[in-house]
């Protein structure tokens, strides 16, 4: 089932070279806003979520919507969510073809709680399930960056306990999350040295590169000075970019090009190549809203007002709209690890 599974995405995903493709493989998905950190690079742990999908209106979307080969659940801190295994649940009993199921943590609830979801999802059979965890900087300065004392601590020890998962549990991944900022910058080397001294068997592939960036419909941070000094910023992550070790497979060629190309949307402020928004994924807030991506203050629909069916709106004038402006290169420049992985599938050829 994993090769089949892993065949079938790459099937997909080459296939949105050639041709706008009839529903998304990727899915986006916010399952709560709720969250305990207190970030400087994000407002989301300001907001006081009200009506946001239950249970049963994640099972009818899952229900209606079954090409998903690729599902990202994040938040907000989406183990606040108890149903998070539930969730996952849904989208690997409705898209039989679902290969990889991706979610990140601030390692803040309780984590043997945690765990105990986590392997209930892992037992589902998903191929791959991903865990990012969230690091920003050494303990003084994710904390600080965090704002919860202590959160430093919690991600070292959520991480190991990553490890032992991984023992009986071999479709499990993880990485650090760490994420460049005014706040961080140019202390990436200085972090790296001392996690390891907590955890010895570190590598540089442990942790994965975000840069902040600025979203209306989803960080609400649009109005914060939190962009790195660009010169800084462009030598640290080229820095970063030398010292990691190649590795085979899929997933790590195409986040040594993700890399590649932050490097080049961090010195040019542009996006490095077209993107997939809206083609081979959508971005769905709590609440049911769908955008072309996290950086794309375009709502297009709201779930309950489709009957859930994505295929309802997909092909809308509205949703055209979207993909002529990609196209002509006229979206919002962005470059995140959640829109990046299917843009640069769907064009291998600029790859080559």
């Amino acid at each position: 089932m994993t090769a089949k599974n892993l065949v079938g995405l790459g099937l997909t995903a080459l296939k949105s070279n050639f041709t706008t493709l009839g529903k998304p493989y990727k899915l986006n998905y916010c399952i709560t806003y709720l969250c305990q950190s207190r970030c400087v690079t994000c407002n989301i742990w300001q907001m006081r979520p009200k009506g946001e999908l239950t249970i049963d209106e994640v099972r009818e979307f899952a229900r209606k919507n079954t090409s998903f080969k690729w599902v990202e659940l994040t938040g907000g801190e989406p183990f606040l969510r108890d149903d998070i295994d539930e969730i996952a649940r849904a989208f690997k009993e409705n898209s039989k073809s679902l290969y990889i199921l991706t979610v990140p943590t601030n390692s803040l609830v309780n984590h043997d709680k945690v765990i105990a979801k986590l392997e209930n999802i892992l037992k589902l059979g998903i191929p791959r399930v991903a865990v990012t965890v969230s690091l920003d900087g050494y303990r003084e300065l994710h904390d600080k960056i965090r704002g919860i004392p202590g959160n430093y601590d919690k991600a070292i020890d959520m991480f190991r306990r990553l490890k032992e998962l991984k023992k009986t549990h071999k479709n499990l991944f993880f990485v650090f999350g760490y994420t460049l900022s005014k706040f961080n910058q140019g202390q990436f080397e200085k972090t790296f040295e001392l996690v390891r001294k907590d955890i010895p068997d570190l590598k540089r592939n442990d942790f994965h590169i975000n840069l902040a960036q600025l979203s209306s419909n989803y960080y609400g941070n649009e109005t914060l000075d939190i962009k790195p000094n660009d010169p800084v910023v462009v030598d640290e992550l080229a820095g970063i970019l030398k010292k990691r070790d190649f590795q085979l497979g899929m997933i790590p060629i195409i986040e040594n090009a993700y890399m590649k190309r932050l490097v080049v949307y961090a010195k040019t402020g542009k996006q490095p190549m077209r993107s997939r928004s809206l083609e081979a994924s959508a971005f769905i807030d709590s609440y049911g809203n769908v955008y072309p991506s996290i950086m794309w203050d375009k709502k297009l629909a709201n779930l309950r007002e489709i009957g859930y069916d994505l295929s309802r709106m997909w092909h809308s004038e509205a949703s055209e709209e979207v993909r002529k402006m990609t196209k002509l290169g006229t979206e919002p420049a962005q470059w995140t690890s959640c829109e990046a992985y299917q843009t640069l599938v769907g064009n291998v050829l600029s790859l080559i």
